[in-house]
């Protein structure tokens, strides 16, 4: 059965929304403090450079991305493990990990402390399981002819 493109774009726009509401809190309320100490201790001046207007909208933008790759992840899987939040959680947690992964770079780095990186962590568990869940929430397969 073919991943039904329309849904995908649609549950991954919706999907994209939570990562961005979730990120815009975690990072202007939640975070916000300790990253920018985090930052500018890492090289003064570099929380500045982190919230100028063509970095926020790399940021934004790249949520958008990936709320689209996690429902047509659902999506694709979908199939094997079946609709539903079970599989969302599959999803979500295949890109928490990776992002786990890719973002550990600012660990190794000293650029941020270890409470803090787990702190990240642990809400984008929570920023992905909610968008999956949104995502597949939205995510149809085209009806079969009959």
């Amino acid at each position: 059965m073919a991943i039904n493109t329309k849904k995908v774009l649609l549950g991954g726009l919706a999907a994209g929304v939570v990562l961005n509401v979730i990120d815009f809190v975690t990072n202007t309320y939640i975070l916000a403090a300790q990253m920018k100490a985090a930052a500018d201790a890492f090289k003064p001046g570099l929380s500045d450079r982190m919230m100028t207007g063509s970095a926020i909208t790399s940021y934004i933008v790249m949520d958008f991305v990936l709320g689209v790759l996690l429902v047509w992840t659902y999506a694709a899987i979908r199939p094997r493990f079946g609709p539903g939040v079970r599989t969302a959680i599959y999803a979500a947690v295949l890109f928490w990990i990776l992002g786990a992964i890719f973002n550990s770079g600012y660990l190794h780095m000293g650029m941020m402390s270890s409470g803090l990186w787990l702190s990240f962590a642990f809400i984008e568990l929570v920023n992905f399981l909610l968008a999956g869940w949104v995502g597949a929430w939205l995510y149809t397969e085209e009806p079969t002819p009959a």
